[in-house]
């Protein structure tokens, strides 16, 4: 009876173990559409305001830079090793 009591308890905090992890891997999943999202509306912005004549030098440096942090973040998280499923 102890051991099925044991048992029981193994796979209750597996199955807890494995609901987190899927959890952290949805998470990591949305962090990483909303960064490409902010990415790709910086390229938008970028181009709009590259096609105005004079166009803002400074604005498009600071757009070019917080798109580069994004992308750098992107590959940090996409780098991030994914756990294996406990079996």
């Amino acid at each position: 009876m102890r051991y099925l009591y044991l048992r029981n308890s193994q796979i209750s905090q597996q199955n807890e173990t494995l609901t987190e992890t899927i959890e952290d891997q949805e998470t990591l999943r949305r962090r990483i559409a909303e960064l490409e999202t902010g990415h790709g509306d910086l390229d938008g912005g970028i181009d709009q305001i590259s096609e105005e004549a004079p166009f803002d030098r400074l604005q498009v440096q600071r757009f070019k830079k917080r798109k580069l942090v994004l992308k750098d973040e992107i590959q940090t998280l996409r780098s991030r090793p994914i756990p294996d499923n406990i079996a």
